[in-house]
């Protein structure tokens, strides 16, 4: 696939895997009704209200929040005149603004980027990348970071987080009145107990379910990522040649949170048992083996 191919492919794959969280949204509401009746009603914009206060809060001021917990400092071009340069170089080839740009003192070869728009945008690298990279590779790291700023990856993740947190606080809510005798079910079901355990079983299920789909719709990015990134530079081995940097560099950011996990271009919860089905990247192997097919193209 060239990069135009691979954008197209996950675009389709974000847009089908946030109807599938909206369907399963759909399904909890309707399970709770079946199992508890119609006078549960009122807790489903109760979860919604809390899911939408505590993700879009963090939302608009994402690149604050991100700053605090990575111990990211901000810089300027004097502190760093070749690295804005070379950020630079890519705002101009993406026609995005020139974002904020941070520094993580941090061993470990890293880098994210975060904000609501392209407008507030901040773009972080560590001091071990910025050691670890020559300025292909760099430039690479750079087009990935620019390109889920140009892709609003900020805004999914909102809109994902916020999905799957009102699911959870619903379906947490419902369990308790259940285990605490605080739901008595009417009988609009007409007492069916293959309904009422299939709702039952919606309700403890899809936490997991919509923890599964988030993972899915950020892995997806990544990959967008990587695609727009190659379409910023027209050149697939330097992005290529940073993730065979990271590969086989073992080391991982202090600060890995599974909060912000999802930002750093190499997720440092990998390597830690997490499951294929959590995790928020591709496996490295994965990206690099897309890039080197692309490489074959151009």
């Amino acid at each position: 696939m060239n990069f135009r191919t691979q954008q197209a492919a996950n675009k389709r794959k974000t847009i089908g895997l946030l109807v599938g969280m909206a369907v399963l949204v759909w399904l909890v509401v309707y399970a709770a009704l079946t199992y508890f009746g119609t006078s549960t009603a009122g807790i489903v914009p109760i979860a919604v209200g809390i899911a939408l206060i505590s993700v879009w809060g963090s939302y608009y001021g994402a690149d604050k929040l991100v700053i605090t917990m990575t111990g990211a400092k901000l810089i300027q071009e004097s502190d760093n005149p070749k690295l804005f340069n070379l950020i630079q170089e890519v705002t101009i080839a993406s026609g995005l603004p020139m974002p904020k740009v941070a520094i993580v003192i941090d061993s470990a070869p890293n880098a994210f980027a975060t904000g609501r728009n392209p407008e507030h945008a901040l773009i972080a690298f560590t001091t071990g990348i910025l050691e670890a990279m020559d300025r292909d590779q760099l430039q690479g790291v750079i087009a990935h970071e620019l390109a889920h700023v140009a892709n609003r990856d900020t805004l999914v993740s909102a809109v994902a987080a916020t999905t799957a947190g009102a699911i959870a606080i619903l379906s947490d809510m419902m369990t308790r009145m259940l285990w605490f005798g605080g739901g008595r079910r009417d009988r609009d079901s007409n007492g069916n107990p293959i309904l009422l355990i299939i709702s039952l079983l919606i309700l403890i299920l899809a936490p997991l379910a919509a923890i599964l789909l988030k993972s899915a719709i950020s892995r997806k990015r990544e990959s967008l990522a990587d695609a727009t990134a190659v379409a910023f530079t027209r050149n697939p081995a330097g992005l290529r040649s940073a993730l065979e940097v990271l590969a086989s560099d073992s080391t991982v950011v202090r600060q890995k949170s599974t909060s912000v996990a999802h930002i750093w271009i190499e997720s440092p919860l990998d390597g830690k048992a997490v499951s294929k089905l959590f995790s928020t990247h591709p496996p490295i192997a994965e990206r690099i083996a897309v890039l080197k097919a692309m490489e074959q193209l151009s």
